[in-house]
């Protein structure tokens, strides 16, 4: 299954990288286990108040399909 992870903001910084593509093994795999392992692999910080989008839908979760795009985006504020 091939998934593209896009990182923005202070996540892009940290993790070096605006964005990847991710060949993972397995078809069973969802949001949370998908946001644990980017965020171990970077050792990035303060992952509960990142939120995600899938396929550019805002709070997304459960299992993710081969082709899917997740984004991890920092807290944001509106004004």
């Amino acid at each position: 299954m091939k998934i593209t992870i896009k990182y923005f903001g202070v996540i892009a910084e940290e993790a070096g990288k605006t964005e990847e593509v991710l060949e993972l093994d397995s078809d069973d795999i969802d949001v949370e286990f998908l946001k644990d392992h980017c965020f171990s692999k970077y050792s990035l910080s303060d992952t509960k108040s990142i939120q995600v989008a899938v396929n550019q839908n805002m709070g997304a979760s459960g299992p993710l399909q081969d082709g899917d795009e997740v984004a991890f985006l920092p807290p944001f504020s509106g004004g």
